[in-house]
């Protein structure tokens, strides 16, 4: 599997987005940033930034990537408005595994403001690191990919 991994957040996801953009550097990850900086002052709207990382997950030109805002709610909305993105909004250790073996979720979605940081980088690793189990859940994704073309 391929190490680029995409990130962004909105203003509610800054701090959250800088903490796994370290770690993620850290351990080796060819990281695209989509913003927002740190040190971004104003208000942002998430979809904005959901969208560009959604868009290079949907066309293929990323892997995978992490969505940051206040809860993650609305990121995980907005980047699922993508054909063949499966963006999985994750709040603890089974969310993330879950999402991963039997979603196959390739944008990882987490809220700055209800997740305790340390934990947050905890689920990151366990989605970074647990495979698509395929069988059953594949024949599940292939109803999505259907739906999707409708």
């Amino acid at each position: 599997m391929s190490n680029r991994i995409g990130i962004a957040s909105d203003h509610g996801g800054k701090y959250l987005k800088e903490k796994m953009s370290v770690f993620l550097r850290s351990q080796g990850w060819d990281l695209v940033d989509y913003g927002v900086a740190v040190d971004c002052q104003e208000s942002v709207d998430y979809p904005d930034y959901a969208a560009e990382l959604a868009r290079a997950v949907s066309q293929g030109r990323l892997p995978r990537g992490i969505l940051i805002c206040g809860t993650g709610i609305g990121m995980s909305i907005a980047a699922n408005k993508f054909p063949a993105v499966r963006a999985a909004l994750i709040w603890d250790e089974f969310t993330a595994r879950m999402s991963r073996q039997h979603n196959d979720a390739n944008i990882l979605c987490l809220g700055e403001r209800v997740l305790n940081h340390d934990r947050a980088l905890e689920f990151l690793q366990i989605w970074l690191t647990t495979e698509f189990e395929g069988s059953r859940h594949q024949r599940r994704l292939d109803k999505i990919r259907q739906l999707e073309q409708r």
